[in-house]
């Protein structure tokens, strides 16, 4: 049984530590455990290092995207959205999905505005281009929402979701993909398991955000795609279903939300 890892950044330095090689890691993880894996850029430098590494591998595709808390580092939008642009437009079948892109409030010193004016005009960009978007919702649900109604012909998946199960119930009925990280196997979170158990089962992904939300029992550590068996196990515990199912079923929806092959 091999898993589909919809959400991670392989590029990230955790992946370079002690002379660890990312690509050696990756190529075991296809080899063994892993059918793909979608590297996500957070901004366009993150999203280039995302499609070379796509590039050397079969299994693994990238997204290019301008991450909310990156937008504290950058300052020219219209530049920054052309890059983005240039990398989705010149590499159809490896750079995937736009993002990843959304609001994160969890800092004080967060620049809501800024955040909001590339949140809209990456959205307005994806539906341009008419590919997925990967959102990233921290804190923010309300004001999210409030954004992607506005764009109703922008789509994709909300990943690591955090919010009610009413939410997750309407961004499905709008035609939203939702994806659970190792969150669902924390003890105190209950609301992502009620959540996960509301989502249909052809709306449903799984993913690791490595190197970050390591599931259970390994929570605190690094994270990468070995450990997408525990998130997938607490998931189909949660909903009552077989694991193997479960890892069936969320590859075959990636393959359909990013348009790869079966």
């Amino acid at each position: 049984m091999k898993y589909f890892d919809s959400h991670a950044h392989y590029w990230d330095s955790r992946f370079s530590e002690n002379n660890e090689s990312a690509d050696s890691l990756i190529g075991a993880l296809l080899s063994e455990s892993v059918s793909g894996i979608v590297n996500v850029g957070t901004d366009p430098a993150t999203s280039r290092l995302s499609l070379a590494m796509a590039k050397r591998f079969d299994g693994v595709y990238a997204t290019a995207g301008i991450h909310p808390s990156d937008t504290r580092f950058l300052s020219d939008i219209d530049a920054e959205l052309r890059e983005i642009e240039a990398l989705i437009r010149e590499n159809p079948g490896k750079v995937v999905a736009l993002g990843e892109i959304g609001l994160d409030y969890h800092y004080e010193e967060t620049d809501r505005e800024k955040q909001a004016r590339y949140f809209d005009a990456q959205l307005s960009l994806a539906e341009s281009l008419g590919v997925p978007v990967v959102i990233h919702d921290r804190e923010a649900h309300a004001d999210v929402l409030e954004i992607i109604y506005r764009h109703k012909n922008a789509k994709g998946v909300f990943h690591s979701f955090s919010g009610s199960p009413e939410m997750a119930i309407e961004l499905v009925r709008r035609g939203w993909m939702i994806s659970f990280s190792g969150t669902v196997s924390f003890k105190n979170a209950a609301k992502v398991r009620e959540a996960a158990r509301a989502v249909p089962s052809d709306m449903l992904l799984i993913e690791t955000d490595a190197p970050y939300l390591t599931p259970h029992p390994f929570r605190g550590e690094r994270n990468d795609s070995s450990y997408l068996r525990y998130t997938c196990a607490a998931l189909a515990e949660a909903r009552g279903m077989e694991v193997d199912a479960c890892a069936e079923i969320t590859e075959r929806n990636a393959r359909r939300l990013f348009r790869l092959p079966l």
